[in-house]
């Protein structure tokens, strides 16, 4: 997929102005849940990817259509399945007759936006089918290797665990995944309001693209050159290591998870406008980035504690920088 011409340079109010309108445009769709859309959008800036987990009817798979409708490039979901195989996603290779030869037909992994819904309804081989496309952003099918979209954005929704017919996500899957955020049950007055919304009609098949991938690509360049001061990086660095140092947990987030946490911080402070990250921007990501990358010890379970409790304890350890003087 050719990414097409270089973007131009875009300052941190400009990516905070188009980042309020997508926010605007999916909120039309999925009403009352502005934080949830904010993370999404955070995902996408960091380059990273989204899971989306929570129980069935709240609106999972209608943000993931949302965010990539928002956005004009190729789009493609794929509902994954107990019969799903790995071929079904990444594409695989067809002998044609006419030439003689093996001809590689691309999956549904080849777009800008791929949704896996319910994904933890496939099985492990299956899900692990992704784990080269969302590091690092191509697909090696037999002895071939083939590049993928720019920008190329994984939206995943999830299950919890615990229903019926559900496989939980290999470990290094869920490490793949910049963030993990759920929607959860709307307040009453944000119910009344959907019915009101969508009581006559579907708002997605009204939405309509609000940028295209050529600004997406800019707003990415912006958010991956925001200035972030030494003691920040240090400070996100520390964030991680407290959480392996939890008697709680079995195991800490890994250094990957260091990489997504200063990625996801510049994409916060970038959709507030700021050209520089402040340690509020690693607190206010903290959780959704660092949460679903832990796995509790035996204490941690006998507590009853939930991941995300854990990590505003690891948080709550470390000292926070001071801003530098003069």
């Amino acid at each position: 997929m050719n990414p097409g011409p270089a973007p131009e340079p875009m300052d941190a109010g400009t990516v905070a102005e188009l980042a309020g309108r997508i926010a605007s445009a999916v909120q039309r769709v999925i009403v009352g849940k502005p934080d949830a859309v904010r993370l999404a959008l955070v995902a996408l800036l960091s380059e990273g990817h989204l899971l989306v987990e929570d129980v069935p009817g709240v609106g999972k798979t209608s943000l993931a259509k949302a965010v990539a409708r928002s956005v004009d490039g190729a789009v493609s979901r794929v509902q994954f399945t107990p019969d799903l195989l790995p071929g079904d996603i990444t594409g695989s290779s067809i002998y044609n007759r006419q030439t003689s030869e093996f001809e590689f037909r691309p999956g549904p992994l080849f777009a800008n936006v791929v949704i896996a819904d319910e994904i933890n309804r496939a099985s492990p081989k299956t899900q692990s089918a992704l784990l080269e496309c969302m590091a690092e952003h191509q697909v090696t099918v037999d002895g071939g290797t083939y590049p993928l979209g720019d920008p190329f954005f994984v939206v995943a929704t999830q299950n919890p665990v615990e229903m019926d017919g559900t496989y939980p996500l290999p470990e290094a899957q869920r490490d793949r995944f910049t963030i993990r955020i759920s929607v959860g049950y709307p307040d009453p007055a944000a119910e009344l309001a959907m019915l009101d919304e969508h009581g006559a009609s579907e708002p997605l098949d009204r939405m309509r693209p609000v940028t295209d991938l050529r600004t997406v690509r800019a707003m990415i360049a912006a958010t991956r050159g925001l200035h972030t001061a030494a003691e920040v990086r240090r400070y996100c660095v520390e964030v991680v290591g407290a959480t392996r140092r939890l008697t709680e947990v079995r195991l800490g987030a890994s250094p990957r998870a260091t990489l997504h946490l200063l990625r996801a911080a510049r994409a916060w402070a970038v959709t507030a406008g700021r050209g520089y990250v402040v340690p509020d921007d690693v607190q206010a990501v903290a959780v959704p980035v660092l949460a679903h990358r832990l796995l509790l010890g035996p204490e941690g379970v006998a507590a009853r504690r939930s991941a995300a409790d854990l990590v505003r304890t690891a948080v709550g350890r470390v000292a926070v920088p001071s801003p530098p003087r003069g």
